[in-house]
């Protein structure tokens, strides 16, 4: 038998944050536990009825069952440029400025591999969602965190970027709102971003994918809304978290069209594009947003309101986030992220995110999910008030 191997690309890389997670939940069910899943942040409500029904149309006709178009069906990349200018006032040409994905995550990870050279630094957040470092680590850059302070209210301090490295910047990943902190950010700081790409000639990528899941009448923005956006930007979007859509693994990317198509060229390598039809029920999904998103974001903010004010009955400081369906909150004393999560599965039965699995700035917080039901989120508070508490 010979050798196996790994390469010192993957040698590199942590343990997948969410595969650990998942390991213990299933060794903690296999034990016969019952099990409050506040972990992996995947929607528990299915997928509307009218987007099934569109798939189901689509799916038996058979000119869907060929390879699509590695650059997407037209009707769709039409329709994500509909959507886009409803909802952020922002024209986007569906020629060159918009690129269907399986998935915003996959986007996201092979975006640096179009443009980041091996040395070359690449800006990620910490704490941020695994793939802005894993991605980068695969194309061979180097990667320099921008922590995310609670202090700065959770937005990377550009003044503080050490500026004799910013020659080898190529690219900079920011995320808004924000997974794992729930932060939001205002229009301000989308122009300071685009003005400080633009004067260190640095590639951002803004992952927008709970760009809809916002609460209190808050409402997100698009980093493309900025003066001067197109020039250095691209963002991220998904159908999953909007749509309930998590395994379906479609979204897409839109922006600056040199940007696009360095993306596009790198996906025609590796992937034949999304199966046609789940793009029709995307078609459908887009169309119908207005009729869908709303009782989406009542149910999560219900949630909401029902974990932070049970938290903060035992005496917690829980916060409640604008967006995002994730609460992120202190740790109590005498706790690390990883002890605190360890305590909630073995004496509660309760999995959740320990914040250090973000990276080192996540230290002293966990994410919790409100993908489960209200019944469960107030079952889980009294399981730490009687069994932790």
């Amino acid at each position: 038998m010979i050798r196996i191997e790994r390469s010192e690309r993957l040698k590199k890389l942590p343990p997948y944050l969410f595969v650990e997670i998942d390991r213990a939940k299933k060794k903690a069910v296999d034990e016969g536990r019952d099990i409050i899943d506040l972990g992996i942040g995947d929607p528990d409500i299915p997928t509307p009825n009218f987007i099934i029904d569109a798939l189901n149309r689509a799916v038996r006709d058979p000119k869907t069952h060929r390879y699509a178009l590695d650059q997407g069906l037209p009707e769709f990349k039409a329709a994500i440029a509909k959507w886009f200018k409803r909802r952020f006032n922002v024209e986007l040409n569906p020629e060159n400025e918009i690129l269907p994905l399986i998935g915003s995550k996959e986007g996201i990870a092979h975006t640096p591999l179009a443009f980041v050279n091996p040395g070359e630094i690449v800006l990620v957040p910490d704490p941020c969602y695994p793939p802005y470092r894993s991605g980068s680590l695969f194309a061979g850059g180097e990667v320099v965190s921008m922590p995310l302070l609670e202090k700065n209210r959770f937005l990377p301090n550009l003044r503080a970027i050490n500026h004799p490295l910013l020659h080898k910047v190529r690219m900079l990943f920011i995320n808004y709102p924000n997974n794992p902190t729930s932060a939001v950010c205002d229009r301000k700081f989308f122009k300071d971003i685009v003005d400080f790409a633009a004067k260190h000639n640095i590639i951002v990528c803004q992952d927008a994918a709970y760009s809809e899941v916002t609460f209190d009448g808050f409402k997100s923005s698009s980093i493309l809304e900025a003066e001067g956006a197109k020039e250095v930007a691209v963002e991220f979007h998904s159908l999953s978290k909007t749509f309930n859509m998590t395994g379906w693994r479609i979204g897409f990317a839109c922006g600056n069209a040199g940007i696009i198509e360095g993306l596009a060229k790198v996906k025609s390598n590796i992937d034949s594009g999304i199966f046609s039809a789940i793009q029709r029920a995307g078609i459908t999904a887009l169309e119908n947003y207005e009729r869908h998103i709303g009782s989406t974001i009542k149910v999560y903010q219900e949630r909401r309101d029902i974990l932070v004010g049970g938290l903060n009955t035992l005496g917690w400081n829980a916060q409640k986030p604008k967006a995002t369906f994730y609460v992120w909150m202190h740790v109590p004393p005498r706790y690390t992220s990883a002890t605190f999560a360890k305590a909630l599965l073995e004496k509660c039965d309760i999995v959740v995110t320990p914040g250090n699995g973000f990276g080192e700035h996540g230290e002293g917080y966990v994410r919790m999910a409100l993908t489960v039901d209200k019944r469960r989120i107030k079952e889980a508070v009294n399981r730490i008030k009687e069994r932790l508490w």
